[in-house]
C-alpha cells in the first residue's frame, strides 16, 4: 500500500493559512462559505486512544473493532465518491467523526480514526478564537491549546449540519496531490500517522458556524 503520510518539509509549508475557493451548494453566491487551506505542523505518530469507532448506521461500513470491512485499502480514493449523509446522533462532534470515517472507509477502504474526546474543548476554543477576526487556523498557529498535529477548518458556514455534510465533502473532494495548499484537507483526513480527530464548533453572534477538525 502506498504511504499517504506527508513529509516533514511539506507539512511545514502548510503553516500559513489562506482562504479557499470551494463553495457550498447550500448557500447563494453572495454568502457562500469556503473551505480554508489546511494546516499541519508535525508528522510524529501518536498512540491511539482507547475507544474504537463504531457506527450504528449500516451505511458506515465500520466494524465493531474499528476496521473498515470494505477490503484492502486503496491506493487512491474512488473517483466521485459522495456517501449519503448518515442520520445525526444528536452529538455534532460524534457526527463529524463518523462522517470523516465514512469517507475514509467507503471512498478509500481506510480504517477509522478514533474520536479524540479530550481534544474537543480545545477544538471548540480554536473555532471561536478564529471567528473573532483572527481568521482560519489562527488558534492552531498561535498554539492557544493542544490542537494536535494537523487541522482542517470550515469558516463561516450556515449551520453545523452543513459543515458535516458539505464542508467535509469538499475537503475529501480535493483528493491526493500537490501542492499542499490545494489538497491539504484530504491529506490530513487520510494521513496514516494520525490516529484520532477532535471536532469543534462555534456559532458567532451573527449565526455563522466555524468548525474545526484537529488531528493527532
Amino acid at each position: 500500500m502506498r504511504s499517504r503520510h506527508l513529509g516533514t518539509a511539506l507539512l511545514l509549508l502548510s503553516l500559513s493559512a489562506c482562504d479557499g475557493t470551494l463553495r457550498s451548494s447550500d448557500e447563494d453566491a453572495a454568502g457562500a462559505p469556503s473551505v480554508d487551506a489546511a494546516s499541519s505542523t508535525s508528522d510524529s505518530p501518536v498512540a491511539p486512544g482507547d475507544d474504537a469507532f463504531m457506527s450504528s448506521s449500516p451505511d458506515a461500513f465500520i466494524a465493531p473493532l474499528g476496521d473498515c470491512t470494505m477490503g484492502t485499502p486503496l491506493m487512491a480514493p474512488i473517483a466521485g465518491c459522495m456517501p449519503s449523509v448518515m442520520a445525526s446522533t444528536g452529538d455534532p462532534a460524534e457526527d463529524c467523526v463518523r462522517r470523516i470515517n465514512q469517507f475514509r472507509c467507503e471512498c478509500q477502504h481506510l480504517p477509522p480514526l478514533q474520536r479524540w474526546r479530550e481534544g474537543e474543548a480545545c477544538a471548540d476554543q480554536m473555532a471561536q478564537y478564529d471567528s473573532e477576526g483572527r481568521g482560519p487556523h489562527a488558534g492552531f498557529r498561535d498554539g492557544i491549546c493542544g490542537g494536535g498535529y494537523g487541522q482542517n477548518e470550515c469558516p463561516g458556514w450556515g449551520s453545523v449540519p452543513q459543515t458535516i455534510s458539505g464542508c467535509l465533502q469538499q475537503m475529501w473532494d480535493e483528493g491526493p496531490g500537490e501542492p499542499f495548499s490545494e489538497h491539504g484537507h484530504y491529506l490530513n483526513m487520510t494521513n496514516d500517522r494520525f490516529s484520532r480527530v477532535a471536532c469543534g464548533f462555534y456559532t458567532t453572534p451573527g449565526g455563522d458556524v466555524w468548525a474545526v477538525q484537529n488531528f493527532q
